[in-house]
Parts: structure tokens; C-alpha cells; sequence
């Protein structure tokens, strides 16, 4: 267990230390060191195996790479069309006098804003901003504005279609993310339906509230939120088409499902020299990293994306700079997802994860369990960051659950809401730091970022839970 354990104390020990030189607190610069440590103590030396760790690392994290890239270009085009904007001014038309079902559909829009672009600072930064003017008429302190903002992009982000943390769990169990996505629709749910009525019933009281004329209708704005919603119906067709190809690949059994990009890929096909014929979607799936594209939602995000430049004008006539502000908004993501890919492959290159797996199927089931919750919570907490949590524990904590007989799909799913529960949670949480700072600048008000993020602790305690339910069933 050396092996594990000097990589994993340097890990957190750069990550924790802030105060170290260079490094210190450098997630990246952690993930690296502590990958070229488990070479070292794996007894890997030559340059080719630490290429090929790499190179490992990538494929088994390439579809959620990939995710992360085509997500954030489909959610530039659909920010461009104006759909939020659309969806936004038709729920102030309809609920602008009614607080508790204004704040309830805000929730929801910041869900599906999390869900499609699968990262909460980004939902809550493209979308979140939509909606602090219509959150302060209401008369709700910058803190609880803050808390509604961060809720609901952070519930969204984990929600599928897009999301990065059941992506990551997935390939860190090395399990399909197809089943892991359906039961997500479910747990996501329901801690979604919990949250809304503990804001609305806790949180809002309407009696202590004083409506504005910016939090309803406005005095001059004489149509329906249905009439807003029909006067704007084209930018809506490529998020309902995304939804549409999206629930008939994940709903369902067998005989209904269908994956309308990778069927339509199977039809372009090519004849080799030797008479063999290979499609283009199976080749797709045999390419090391390449095949990270053959996934299901990444096709799905990139066929509407398409479909979305070539039905819009302002989409069409500036395409370089969607994908150039695409690839901006998740340059952090993805660096960080390649340094992980190549900790990861170290891991396996190096037999930490067989060494971890071994010595999980001697341990008591329950305390692997709740040991493994906590330190992920704990992880999470400490950095403010779901994907560091997964990163440093997980890949160690999933692949030791599937050997003690644990489902993957709900090791997966697990990890996902444990992740998740532990970012949430003061003092760290990074998405909250961002979004008070919107919040303050566009108020003009201090807002304390710790307080918001105990106003969110219902909410981490619900993914927690969830999280342990599913370590049990």
C-alpha cells in the first residue's frame, strides 16, 4: 500500500497547502506530480511506458472530454439564438406576481441551463446572471440570491444529459454511461422536486416580500408568457430536437430505444481494399481516444450543434467565434481533465488500482462504504471542487466498491452525488465565491459567500444521502 499512499499525501498535500511554493494549491501541477510518483513507485521508468500511461489515461477519459468541449460549443449557439432569454421573459409574463412559482421556475431554468452545459459555474454564469434583477424586485437578501443561483446550476450540472460528474464516475468504474444517465434522471429528480419545495416553503415567505414592477410584467409588456414563447418558437427547435434524440436513446427498453446520430453514422460506410466493409460509427468506436466521440450524448450535442449553425444566421455567420468562445469557457475544464487523464493512466500503469481493489475486498463492506463517503465530502469540501474529489478519492473508492460485488452503475451515480454534496459545502465551494461576486457587482451590495453556502446545505446534505442510499440498495 506505499505505492498508493506517498502519491495520494503529495496529492493533497499541494492541493491543501496553499502556502508551498509554485505549487502550492495547483490542482493540475498535484495531478502530474502525483502521476509521475506512481510511475516511479510502480516501478515504470522508461519515457515510452509513461507515454503510453498517458495516452491510457486519455482514452479512458476521452468522451468526457469530449463531452466538456461539445457541450460548451452547443451552449454558445443556444446562448447566441437566445433561448434562456426566450424561456426567461415568458416565465416573468406568467409568474411575476406569484413568488414562490417564479422562484420555483427560475430553479428550473438554472437545472436545464446545468444540464446542457454540465458545469455549474457556467450555467450559473451564463444563465445565472439572467436572473439576479428578477430575484432582487422580490426583495430576497444577496445571499439567498446567491444560494438560489448556486442551487440550481449545481443540481443542473449533474443532471443528464450533460454532466460531467456521472461522466467521470462512469469512466473512473469503467462501466456504460447509458444506465448511469436513465437512474440519474430519477435520483437528480428528486432532489431537485425536494429542494424547490424547501425553497419555496422555507426560504420564500411571500407576506415578507415586496413585489416590483421588474419582478412581474411589465407596466407597457402586453403579451402572455405563451405569446412570448410563440413569437420566439424557432430558437427552441434545436433544444427541443436535442431533448427529443436524447430521451429516445436513454428511455425506455430495448425494442423503443433508438440513437438517431449513431445510426445515421453506420450508413456511411467504406469498402477496403480487401473487400471488407466498415461503417464509419464502428470505426469510430475502434480508434483509440477517437472513439470518446462515438458516444451517444457527444454525437447527439454535435449533430444539433450542426444543425443549429446551419438553420441560424447569427450562428452561421460568426461559427469561429462560437467555437472559439466554446473552447474559452471550458479551457480550465479540459486542462484539468488531461492532467487527471494522465494520473489516471498512471494509476492503472503503475498498479496503484489493482493494489487498491485488493486490499478493498479485506475491509469490512460498511466501513469501505462510509469511509469512502466521508473522504469524499471531506476532499470536496476542503477544495471547493467536484471533479478534484472524484479525482483524488474516487478513482480509488469506485473501482474498491465493484470489487467488494457493488453495482457499478450505482457506485457510479453514487460517486456522482458524493462529489457533488462535498463541493457544495463550506468553506470552498468555488461556484459560490463566482457567483456572489456577480451578485455584489450587480447590486452593488457585499455578499457573504460563506453564509449562501450554509443556505445550501439542505442541498448538500440530500446529495449526501443519496449518494449513501445508493452505496446500500
Amino acid at each position: 500500500m506505499i505505492t498508493v499512499l506517498i502519491p495520494i499525501a503529495v496529492l493533497l498535500f499541494i492541493i491543501l497547502c496553499k502556502k508551498l511554493p509554485k505549487i502550492g494549491g495547483n490542482v493540475q501541477a498535484a495531478l502530474i506530480i502525483t502521476g509521475i510518483l506512481a510511475l516511479i513507485l510502480g516501478g515504470v521508468s522508461s519515457p515510452a511506458g509513461w507515454i503510453a500511461a498517458f495516452i491510457d489515461g486519455i482514452d479512458r477519459l476521452a468522451w468526457v472530454i469530449f463531452l466538456s468541449i461539445f457541450g460548451s460549443i452547443y451552449a454558445e449557439t443556444q446562448v447566441r439564438i437566445g433561448v434562456i432569454d426566450t424561456i426567461m421573459a415568458a416565465l416573468k409574463a406568467r409568474f411575476g406576481r406569484h413568488p414562490r412559482a417564479l422562484v420555483s421556475c427560475i430553479i428550473l431554468v438554472l437545472v436545464l441551463a446545468g444540464s446542457l452545459l454540465g458545469d455549474a459555474i457556467a450555467a450559473s454564469t451564463v444563465v445565472g446572471v439572467l436572473t439576479v434583477t428578477t430575484l432582487a424586485s422580490m426583495g430576497l437578501e444577496p445571499e439567498m440570491i446567491c444560494c438560489i443561483i448556486v442551487m440550481g446550476a449545481s443540481m443542473g450540472s449533474i443532471m443528464p444529459p450533460i454532466t460531467q460528474a456521472m461522466a467521470l464516475s462512469s469512466s473512473l468504474v469503467n462501466t456504460d454511461p447509458d444506465p448511469v444517465l436513465r437512474l440519474g434522471y430519477l435520483t437528480t429528480g428528486i432532489i431537485i422536486v425536494a429542494m424547490i419545495l424547501f425553497v419555496t416553503r422555507v426560504y420564500i415567505r411571500p407576506s415578507r416580500l415586496t413585489i416590483t414592477e421588474d419582478g412581474a410584467v411589465e407596466s407597457g409588456e402586453k403579451r402572455s408568457g405563451f405569446r412570448i414563447l410563440m413569437s420566439n418558437w424557432k430558437s427552441l427547435i434545436p433544444l427541443m430536437l436535442l431533448i427529443v434524440i436524447v430521451v429516445f436513446r436513454t428511455i425506455g427498453n430495448e425494442s423503443v430505444r433508438f440513437d438517431l446520430v449513431p445510426e445515421l453514422l453506420r450508413n456511411i460506410r467504406h469498402t477496403s481494399a480487401d473487400g471488407t466493409v466498415t461503417d464509419l460509427y464502428t470505426w469510430m468506436t475502434q480508434v483509440t481516444i477517437i472513439k470518446g466521440l462515438s458516444n451517444g450524448i457527444v454525437l447527439s450535442l454535435v449533430f444539433v450543434t450542426i444543425v443549429t449553425m446551419c438553420a441560424f444566421r447569427s450562428v452561421r455567420q460568426d461559427i469561429g467565434g462560437v467555437i472559439k468562445k466554446g473552447f474559452a469557457n471550458v479551457k480550465i475544464t479540459v486542462h484539468l481533465q488531461l492532467c487527471a487523464a494522465f494520473m489516471l493512466g498512471c494509476f492503472y500503469a503503475g498498479g496503484q488500482i489493482d493494489t487498491v481493489t485488493q486490499f478493498a475486498e479485506g475491509l469490512n463492506p460498511n466501513v469501505l462504504r462510509i469511509g469512502g463517503a466521508a473522504a469524499m465530502a471531506l476532499i470536496g469540501m476542503l477544495t471547493g471542487s467536484q471533479s478534484t474529489a472524484q479525482n483524488v478519492v474516487f478513482s480509488f473508492f469506485g473501482p474498491a466498491l465493484v470489487a467488494i460485488g457493488l453495482k457499478p452503475t450505482l457506485v457510479a451515480l453514487a460517486g456522482a452525488n458524493l462529489a457533488a454534496a462535498g463541493q457544495g459545502l463550506p468553506p470552498a465551494d468555488l461556484t459560490t465565491f463566482v457567483v456572489a461576486g456577480i451578485v455584489g457587482g450587480m447590486l452593488g451590495k457585499k455578499v457573504n459567500p460563506i453564509r449562501a453556502m450554509i443556505y445550501m446545505l439542505p442541498m448538500c446534505l440530500c446529495l449526501l444521502a443519496m449518494g449513501l442510499i445508493l452505496l446500500y440498495i
